[in-house]
Parts: C-alpha cells; structure tokens; sequence
C-alpha cells in the first residue's frame, strides 16, 4: 500500500524473480552498476529491477503491444521504476531523453485503470501534465499505441486547437488524459471536466514545465486531485527549484536516478562538433554540412529567433526540402510540419527552442545550433534530439564571439562526454567572463523525468508545450483503495571568405 505522509515505512523487501535472458545472468548489483542506477529511499528497501518484460507479469495484452514495438528488454528507467510503481509508491525520475520513460511510466498507469475500473465518463482515472503541445500528442500517440487492446481510452488537451473536440472527448470519457497546464485550468474553469476520480498523477518534464511558468497553474490543478493519490514526477535534471515542488506535492517518494544528478552531462553516444566562427560564415558551413549527409538524412537546425527560423527554412527548402517550426505556427501547422519531418517527406526542420524538448523521433542523424542558445542546459537539450534509444548522432554548433560568455560552461560539457576541444574554444574562455548558466544548477544528462510539480519563467516561444492487481512472480501487490499512486538578436547568414574552425 501507498506510505502516509510522515509514516515511517517499513522495508519492502526485494522478492523479483532472478534475471533472464535479457541480461544474462547479470545480478541486481551489476544491472545498476552498468546502467548508472542510484535509488533513493531512506528507511526503505528498493525492489529489483525488471531486467525482462518477462518478470513484470503485465498482463498478456500489454507485453504483446511491447513485443510488436520491436523491444527486446526494458530500458533502465523501466527496469526500475516499474516495481516501485507497481508498489503504489510516489516517484521522482531523473532521466535523460530517449530513455524510455513514457513507457516507464504510462504502463503501471494502465495496469491501474483497469484495476480501479472507474467510469470514464465521470474524469480520468490518470493524468500526464506536459510542458508543450508537441509532448502532449506524443505521450498520446503512445497511450494509444500501447493501451489500444486493453481498451483504454485517452484525450489530449492543449492550447492553440479549438476547444470543442477535445471537450467532446472529455464528454465520451477519457480513462487518461494527457495535457498541457494551460490549457487544462482553462477547461477546468469551465467545469467541463472533473479530476476527483484522478488516482495516479504523472509530471513529465517537470523542469521544463517550471521554466516555462506554469508553476502556479500545475499547483492550482493539483488542489483538484484528491491527496490519496499516486504521484510520478520525471525530469532531466534536479536543480533547487525542482526539489522544492517534488517535496511540496510528493508523500515519500522514491528517487530513482539514471546517471549523475550533481552536473549536467550530454549523452556521449553524439560526437559534438563546435566551430567557432562569425555569423557571416554560417551560411556558407551549414550548406556544407548539409552535402556532407545522406539523401534523405533527418536534420534539425536551431535558430534563435522565429525571423531567423523562418528565413532559413526558405532558403532551404529549395534545394533540400526544409520546414519551419516556432511558437507563431498554427497547431495545424506544426503538426503538418512533424508529420512530414517523421515521415521524411521534408527530412530538414529548422525550429526554435520549442523543439529542444519533447520532440521525440528516434532517427534524427544531425543536430546544427545555427545560433548558440541562451545558456548550456538548453544546448544539451537540443543536441539531445539526436542519439537516442540507443543510438548515435552527431551535433554541429556555431559559436561566435558573442557567444564568449558559454565557453567556460560549454568546454566543461565537451569535456564531461569525452569530446575533444579546440584551442580557439579554450581561448574564449579567459574572455567570457562567468560562465552564462545563470543561478540555476542543473543535473543528469540529456533529459530525464521526474517528480511532481513545477515552476519557472516564461520561454521566448512560450507555453507551447492498488487495487487488485498481484504480480505473483514479483511479489509486487497492487492492492486495496486507490493508491498508485528571441532574443530578437537576428542573425544574418551569407557566404564567407574564409571556412569555419572546427573545434
């Protein structure tokens, strides 16, 4: 059962059935090892890891979804956060991008909905609170891919789409809905939905989500779901601000960590590549880079404001194939644009800091930072759109004088995942003063989820984005009440004389 707040649980001991195949004969101890797992959970026994989908014992319905997905084991923020899950316990994830967690954590939800067995037509029985409209839509691709022969239904609410069919799918009932801050406060101050049956509460990047300014909105929605919930928050990284809110709105939860949580690290499965260079120079570099590619290679280039987006995609576009992607697009419009980047029938997307985050294709070959962001948590965010689910990638990045003040920060970052430097990097350093990461301290790699709650300033582009149920062969109960718990700094490209430095 789900542990009181200021109880002093006692230890769940660990009775998961021995590894299988999956992972040889590879015992708890070395499965963390290897997979930089840290479990924190004071005065409590973490349960094992799930190393196959065969020790989960989710019903046949749902291993036959992951089997058809192509999975051949669980990711590690799976492996491990499934059991303690299962267990009814609050969670706090921290986990970089492509790493599995949606599925970490949409999986032990279905297994609750059918569990609990409310009527979906009287609220949802699970809700996924997302930063953006583009992670919105994707969790529910996934809620349906994966919940569809369990038949469980699911909606998705956000801004920037008429109100109407999402209210009419609310009306039919939803068992999961999936939503952005925004736009769910402005339904729920319509009273077109109820949160009371709401059992199980999920905050999937909730750092993003308090950058982005949606903490009093996320604390006003969490007033509306009753306290004898379950809470998972999953983040990609662990600073101050995330800390306060996880202790506000999760009772004992367990801190599962995939990697080190103290600095920010890029994933090493992408070969970075920074040049330093002059705005003029880009052009002529990115057209390079660009012939350098396979026909038909995915490519995103990040720009720093919705004009410069805008631009390059023209000049792009005639000769490659390339769409733009920012916070002025029409929701119709950006998910033509994602469907045709997916799809491949436009293989170049140009965007701004809307996609850094949530925008999940799995075969994104190159990431170019045409214009360096505003701080290195956002540019290892970006390049993190590349060399995911197990994949390599590889990250151009321009860098420029005015740039200077990210080279401390940025050479740490190169150094952390084992990417060589350049002279003319290290020699920025000296004259770029303290670095430009600001107050805030980051953690984990890529992205990574965890927690509950959130907070934040607003970006440039804006808000855009047990019951019954016993695991016998893990011991793991589900059981009993509900518990389961622009810078408008526009930068020019034109050819160059000279080629760029590559670092």
């Amino acid at each position: 059962q789900r542990f009181s707040a200021g109880a002093n649980p006692a230890p769940v001991p660990s009775t998961n059935p021995a590894p299988q195949a999956d992972n040889g004969n590879m015992s708890v101890d070395a499965y963390r090892k290897k997979h930089e797992i840290t479990i924190i959970c004071p005065g409590r026994e973490a349960p094992s890891p799930f190393m196959s989908f065969q020790s989960t014992g989710f019903p046949s319905e749902i291993l036959r979804e992951v089997q058809q997905a192509g999975f051949k084991a669980p990711s590690p923020i799976q492996a491990q956060s499934w059991p303690i899950a299962l267990k009814g316990s609050d969670i706090v994830a921290v986990a970089k991008t492509g790493s599995g967690k949606t599925l970490g954590y949409l999986l032990p939800g279905f297994i609750l909905v059918k569990n609990l067995r409310h009527n979906s037509r009287d609220g949802p029985t699970v809700l996924v609170l997302s930063p953006t409209r583009e992670l919105a839509t994707q969790i529910q691709d996934e809620a349906i891919k994966f919940g569809r022969s369990s038949r469980i239904s699911s909606t998705c609410l956000y801004g920037g789409a008429p109100k109407g069919p999402q209210l009419r799918d609310l009306e039919r009932g939803a068992d999961i809905v999936v939503a952005t801050p925004g736009r769910l406060n402005d339904i729920l101050e319509m009273g077109k939905v109820s949160l009371r049956q709401v059992a199980y509460l999920v905050l999937d990047e909730a750092d993003r989500m308090l950058d982005m300014g949606f903490e009093p909105q996320i604390r006003k929605i969490v007033k509306q779901v009753q306290p004898k919930r379950q809470t998972l928050m999953f983040t990609a990284t662990w600073p101050r601000e995330v800390r306060k809110i996880a202790s506000d709105l999760l009772t004992n939860p367990v801190q599962v960590n995939i990697g080190n949580t103290d600095e920010l690290v890029a994933n090493k499965s992408i070969t970075q590549h920074v040049e330093v260079t002059t705005s003029f120079e880009k052009g002529r570099r990115l057209d390079q880079i660009l012939r350098q590619q396979e026909p038909g290679s995915k490519v995103i280039i990040f720009c720093s404001t919705k004009r410069m987006c805008d631009q390059l995609s023209r000049n792009l576009s005639r000769q490659y194939g390339a769409s733009a992607i920012h916070g002025d697009k029409s929701q119709a419009e950006r998910d033509s644009v994602l469907s045709e980047f997916r799809t491949g029938r436009c293989p170049i997307l140009v965007a701004t800091d809307v996609a850094a985050r949530g925008l999940d294709v799995k075969d994104i070959r190159v990431v170019v930072n045409y214009d360096f962001p505003t701080g290195v948590e956002d540019y290892v965010h970006r390049i993190g759109r590349t060399g995911r689910a197990g994949a390599t990638g590889i990250a151009y990045t321009f860098f420029c004088d005015q740039d200077s003040k990210y080279a401390s920060d940025l050479v740490k970052i190169l150094e952390g995942a084992n990417q060589n430097v350049s002279p003319e990097l290290r020699a920025m350093v000296g004259r770029g003063g303290y670095g430009g990461r600001g107050p805030r301290r980051w953690a984990s790699s890529n992205d990574s989820y965890g927690g509950q709650g959130a907070y934040g300033s607003q970006t440039r582009d804006g808000p855009s984005f047990q019951s019954s149920y016993n695991n016998s062969s893990s011991g793991n109960q589900y059981g009993g009440a509900p518990s389961f718990h622009s810078s408008s700094n526009n930068q020019t490209s034109g050819a160059a004389s000279l080629p760029a430095r590559l670092v």
